[in-house]
């Protein structure tokens, strides 16, 4: 909503901008707690020897990315458009008028919380291995660079109206709250670290073959995927960013999907591995909170189920094929997770959006823009990520040394244990 929508006679505020206003901060508060979502997810996923650096992880992404976002970020956003594909006004808020202040000041936490999002989304893809003040100026450049100029494509026009739309939008891209815009960037950025870091050591043997290094506290991961999706109810209906009578049904179809996720994720591990896996089927809820993220506001309840048992299905499928056929080491499934299953979000609106998807009658044009939009995003975030990642490591480096990685990086790192004088750590 532009700041102008909201700045009434200049003095006073109407109500419904009031409840706006309000609403936008409650949701923002709550995609806010998804970091302790992430962080747990995270940590427990992994090594219980690793599982502070994690947690530093996650606060340095919130930290330091709020601060950029607020200096950067916000305006290479949401801007005034320049030639589509970046914004240009605004820096630290900059330029902005009395009267649409109170707006711009909610509008901009509700934005830093999502660009904290996709800055952790990466240090997962990225656990157990990586350098952690080499990991600083990776957060950086996520939040103040990669995340805000692909941001601008989808979702420019949300501050300044038509002055600062970008190209997706023009061409009618849909991504509601963010499949794409947040967790494939965050996923793809992930699997270009995890590329250019490489598997931890003792992740495949000398022949090749992948073993499982499993986390060392499910419940705390179970935790966290709750936490996530407690948070999501702010993630998607506070996309909205007003209080009106379409969010119960975004609350719905979000906690629809995220729900068939979990059902999509234990019944295809069931069959493949026998028994319904745990992490799997954690993976399975945020697959569909993930799948659903991008058409929550646009689809059919029961479309949503159908999307979110897809993309639960879609994940265990994923990590399977990144770890055993890519080799590429993902402790906690980010890649599939985000990248993945955000790019089926994505495409989802082209098939299933009430008039306009090309199964409820309306033809091939906007999947056609779908897949043009969840394909841009992968080639800005990957490609990008992957020259970003490759210039950090030539003259930084990005990987602690194999005593380093052996010993933990809570030692290592950081100088202490997560879990003194209650954990027996091994180098397996």
């Amino acid at each position: 909503m532009p700041a102008a929508a909201l700045a009434g006679d200049g003095v006073e505020f109407l109500t419904q901008d009031n409840a706006n206003i309000l609403w936008t901060l409650v949701a923002a508060i709550l995609v806010m707690f998804m970091q302790a979502g992430f962080g747990c997810v995270e940590a427990g996923f992994t090594r219980a020897k690793s599982a502070g650096n994690i947690m530093m992880k996650n606060f340095l992404d919130f930290a330091a990315g709020s601060v950029i976002f607020f200096l950067f970020g916000f305006a290479l956003m949401f801007g005034t458009d320049i030639g589509g594909f970046i914004g240009g006004s605004g820096f630290a808020l900059g330029g902005v008028a009395e009267a649409d202040l109170p707006w711009t000041y909610t509008f901009w936490f509700f934005q830093s919380v999502f660009a904290a999002t996709a800055a952790t989304i990466v240090s997962g893809g990225m656990a157990e291995r990586t350098k952690f003040s080499n990991y600083v100026l990776v957060s950086i450049i996520v939040t103040g660079l990669i995340y805000p100029i692909s941001g601008h494509w989808a979702w420019g026009s949300l501050w300044l109206g038509d002055a600062g739309a970008g190209w997706l939008e023009g061409l009618g891209f849909n991504d509601f709250a963010g499949s794409s815009v947040v967790h494939s960037v965050g996923g793809w950025l992930a699997l270009a670290g995890a590329m250019a870091l490489g598997p931890r050591v003792g992740k495949y043997t000398e022949d090749g073959k992948a073993k499982a290094i499993p986390g060392h506290n499910i419940p705390l991961a179970g935790l966290g995927v709750f936490i996530l999706w407690f948070g999501w109810f702010g993630f998607n209906p506070g996309s909205t960013t007003t209080a009106d009578n379409t969010i119960g049904l975004i609350a719905m179809n979000t906690s629809l999907a995220a729900a068939a996720g979990v059902l999509g994720a234990m019944c295809i591990s069931w069959l493949r591995f026998g028994k319904p896996d745990i992490s799997m089927t954690m993976n399975g809820a945020l697959a569909g909170l993930v799948g659903i993220t991008a058409p929550c506001a646009t689809v059919t309840p029961g479309s949503s189920i159908l999307i979110g048992l897809i993309a639960g299905v879609l994940v265990v499928l994923s990590i399977e094929f990144i770890d055993k056929v890519l080799k590429v080491d993902d402790p906690v499934g980010a890649v599939s997770v985000h990248g993945v299953c955000g790019a089926w979000g994505t495409i989802s609106c082209g098939l299933f959006n009430v008039g306009d998807g090309l199964f409820m009658g309306g033809g091939f044009s906007l999947l056609g823009v779908q897949l043009l939009g969840a394909g841009a995003f992968f080639l800005w975030a990957f490609g990008g990520g992957y020259i970003m990642f490759a210039v950090v490591k030539g003259l930084f480096g990005l990987r602690v040394s194999k005593e380093d990685e052996l010993k933990g990086l809570d030692v290592a790192e950081h100088g202490s244990e997560s879990y003194n004088g209650f954990q027996l750590f091994t180098n397996e």
